[in-house]
């Protein structure tokens, strides 16, 4: 299992857009194999950083999940709405593996 770590540099004027975003994309992760951790949005601190975590069985099913998004019509939608809205300034990605007990 893999976890993917994205730190968000938001425009702090446009949470409510950024939360919308992110509520198009938990379903989203979800359809195509994953299971997502949920976004974390500012609360105190940086008033421009957020988070997402969602983990898939293996980078190769994380690389499958990247190829099938960029055809879907939904996942060019939420793409589209960030553009739109300009919500995101920037972003990062980083990979995990997890431990458990």
């Amino acid at each position: 299992m893999i976890t993917c770590y994205l730190r968000y540099v938001i425009d702090a004027n446009a949470i409510a857009e950024f939360e919308t975003y992110a509520k198009m994309w938990i379903p989203l992760v979800e359809r195509f194999g994953g299971t997502h951790h949920g976004y974390f949005l500012p609360s105190e601190g940086a008033n421009n950083i957020a988070l997402a975590l969602f983990s898939f069985p293996s980078l190769a099913a994380y690389e499958t999940y990247r190829q099938d998004s960029r055809k879907d019509a939904d996942c060019q939608q939420a793409y589209a709405y960030a553009v739109q809205t300009r919500c995101i300034v920037s972003y990062e990605r980083s990979f995990f593996r997890p431990v458990f007990e």
